[in-house]
């Protein structure tokens, strides 16, 4: 019952907002390498210290879902870095004025926003193996952001995130 309802939290909040994620990899990378992993100890992550929790806590079970494991000597580091943004509100009222005398006609039309500018988060996680080669896998997420949800509400959105930028890892290269 709990996972239903925490399933249908996930849907409800993933329904309302679209989440746009981007991927990117080294393609010489073989991913089968690495199995375990932890984070930076000196995150500068641009979230809340309660959001940082709620994503590192969401990562934290869908990596071990996937079958990794979180250890103190990993085979790769996770680094997470965020900014917040603001949209335009892309609602408007066009006002027109216009008029015309035999053929020759002229016009002036303006818009104007209604509501008020959408606040976005990017959050950037990022998979780097101190011992080879560094940086070998990024995940960049955009999706709107209300300041004053629930705790609840954030937890749900932070799972759908990672759930939305972990689904394709590890990538299929072609060797």
């Amino acid at each position: 019952m709990k996972y239903l309802k925490i399933l249908l939290l996930l849907l409800c909040v993933a329904s309302c907002a679209p989440i746009y994620v981007n991927h990117d990899y080294e393609k010489s990378v073989d991913f089968s390498e690495y199995k375990t992993y932890n984070f930076f100890t000196d995150i500068n992550s641009g979230l809340s210290v309660l959001d940082e929790q709620r994503l590192i806590a969401a990562l934290d079970a869908k990596l071990t879902a996937m079958g990794f494991q979180k250890t103190e000597n990993a085979s790769f580091l996770i680094d997470i870095k965020s900014d917040e943004f603001q949209e335009n509100s892309r609602n408007t009222v066009g006002v027109g004025l216009g008029g015309g005398n035999r053929g020759i006609g002229g016009g002036i039309s303006i818009g104007i926003p209604i509501g008020q500018a959408n606040v976005n988060k990017r959050i950037v996680v990022e998979f780097v193996d101190d011992s080879k080669m560094g940086l070998f896998w990024q995940a960049t997420s955009e999706s709107g952001f209300k300041p004053n949800e629930k705790p609840e509400k954030r937890e749900a959105k932070f799972a759908a995130i990672v759930e939305k930028m972990l689904e394709n890892f590890p990538p299929e290269t072609n060797k």
